[in-house]
């Protein structure tokens, strides 16, 4: 089999284990609630506030052990890290179905998060078999699978849980995970001498590997471009994390049908996440004619403008066009940070850098929505998308005096 042949087959072996594992995700990730009720909890805001713990948890803690992930995949395979985090989405998903205390489901949720980030190495290993000029675009296409588990997921978990229970929702996600790890297992090629071979000159055993480890992060920590990349990456995904919970009430300032409310709101999410759909593989193929760099700052400029319009409409209607626009312009955000990843490292350092990426972007998620809450009781829902955006273009304004490596250009 041909090397073009290898990376197709795992491309497609990869994207559909994702696909069928991101439904999996988001069918179970809207309903917290609900399992809190069943667990006997009465109270609103205790719901309220164990929900937004419980959804924060798994990105948290992912955030802090991607990095070291990726890093240990360079050196023992990157096959084996995504069958490692699909496992482990098997095991902790499907136990969550038999927690019996809120606590339990919290501790679910934090070894979820530290084992079973599928997105960093699964992009990581067809990354490392794909061609230099088409990485942006790989990973773009990659990524997608994450899209279509956002729209299909919520409506499989809601068909699912009306017709059985919560339960089920856990134990078929833990189902399908273990079939995306079977494809994965079957169809999946990996090329062993992508990896690192030794952990340095007078390193040995685990105490070597740690600092190892450790060695590696902090030579990735020294690129410039790729640094400036996973902040850039990081105050979008702020943008958007902070804004999305809030968007049911910004819809309301402007509507005064409040029957309208709910099916207003649902048609921004879903025309965003077509858009994003449609934008994510176009913006892969202008990363990889432009440089992932340079695309990742104009995808920035998009996403500034966009959120600044959202402060700025005055109605519906101005709101679902910037929505939309705003959906397509976030489509570039992680292809494209990937792409600089992949740019910036060598294959034997791959799985560190897509590592690093994947935790700004996790760390972004998990702390906008806490933090976008607050923000909004000082600045209000208009006020936060203004300071959103106003932040995005003074950060691009610092990335012009900043000098970066020429690779990313």
């Amino acid at each position: 089999m041909s090397s073009m042949q290898r990376w197709k087959r795992t491309f497609a072996a990869v994207w559909l284990a994702n696909t069928i594992t991101a439904i999996g995700m988001m069918a179970f990730l809207p309903f917290f609630a609900s399992q809190l009720r069943a667990l006997g909890l009465e109270d609103r805001d205790e719901i309220a506030t164990w929900a937004g713990v419980l959804y924060g948890a798994a990105p948290l803690t992912a955030a802090l052990a991607s990095p070291f992930w990726g890093v240990l995949g360079d050196r023992f395979g990157r096959r084996v890290m995504v069958l490692r985090s699909l496992l482990a989405i098997t095991v902790f998903v499907g136990a969550m179905a038999f927690a019996t205390s809120p606590w339990q489901l919290l501790a679910l949720r934090i070894a979820q998060g530290v084992f079973s980030g599928f997105v960093a190495p699964s992009i990581t290993l067809v990354s490392v078999l794909a061609p230099p000029h088409m990485q942006s675009r790989t990973s773009g296409w990659l990524n997608t699978s994450m899209v279509v588990g956002a729209i299909l997921g919520p409506v499989f978990g809601e068909l699912l849980r009306a017709q059985l229970d919560i339960q089920a929702v856990y134990l078929a996600v833990s189902i399908l995970a273990a079939v995306a790890a079977v494809l994965v297992f079957a169809f999946a090629y990996e090329d062993p001498t992508q990896r690192r071979t030794s952990i340095g000159p007078g390193r040995s055993g685990w105490r070597g590997l740690v600092k190892a480890t450790f060695g590696d992060l902090g030579l990735l920590r020294s690129n410039r471009s790729l640094r400036a990349s996973v902040m850039l990456l990081f105050w979008l995904q702020f943008g958007l994390g902070a804004t999305n919970p809030l968007l049911e009430l910004h819809v309301a300032d402007l509507s005064s049908h409040f029957d309208w409310l709910t099916p207003s709101t649902s048609a921004l999410f879903f025309s965003m996440s077509a858009a994003n759909l449609i934008a994510m593989p176009l913006w892969g193929r202008y990363g990889d004619r432009r440089g992932a760099y340079a695309a990742l700052k104009h995808c920035a400029v998009a996403c500034g403008c966009a959120l600044l319009l959202q402060a700025f409409a005055s109605s519906f209607e101005t709101l679902l066009v910037a929505r939309v626009a705003f959906g397509a312009a976030m489509a570039g955000s992680a292809p494209l940070a990937f792409g600089v990843a992949a740019a910036e490292s060598s294959a034997e350092q791959r799985g560190g850098a897509i590592g690093v990426v994947f935790g700004a972007r996790a760390f972004a998620i998990a702390v906008a929505s806490m933090l976008g809450g607050v923000l909004s009781a000082w600045l209000g829902v208009r006020g936060l998308f203004l300071v959103a955006g106003l932040v995005l273009f003074t950060y691009l304004a610092v990335l012009r005096r900043a000098p970066t490596s020429a690779s990313a250009t």
